[in-house]
């Protein structure tokens, strides 16, 4: 099991997160609160690259100090490096996490809602 979390794990593409939030795209959305994912399978990306690419959203309106969105983000990439190797992908997917508590949570609340999330992003793999 590989912990891992390299460059080809990142959505940086701005067609890719285009058509993420395009609802006519056939994006999901989950809810687990304090986290919010919009994910889609992406049948343009070839499957020998990383299975499944990420980004993180911490919206300025949620935390108005830039260093309380930089926690944040590095508790959920944490989390997502911890919890991602358990669900392996067949198809690939683009994935976004969305932050949605207006105060600093601690990372156990972070980790338990993440899982949550990639039990429904890939359920039963």
């Amino acid at each position: 099991m590989s912990y891992r979390l390299p460059k080809s794990h990142r959505l940086c593409s701005r067609t890719a997160v285009e058509h993420l939030f395009d609802r006519e795209s056939g994006s999901r959305v989950a809810v687990s609160f304090p986290l919010r994912a919009v994910w889609r399978h992406n049948p343009d990306r070839p499957v020998a690259g990383a299975p499944a690419q990420f980004m993180i959203t911490v919206p300025k309106k949620r935390l108005r100090h830039a260093v309380d969105r930089v926690t944040m983000r590095r508790r959920i990439r944490e989390s997502y490096r911890l919890c991602h190797s358990g669900f392996p992908v067949a198809e690939p997917t683009d994935i976004a996490f969305i932050y949605l508590a207006d105060t600093l949570l601690p990372y156990d609340r972070i980790q338990a809602a993440m899982r949550s999330l990639l039990a429904r992003i890939h359920p039963c793999q």
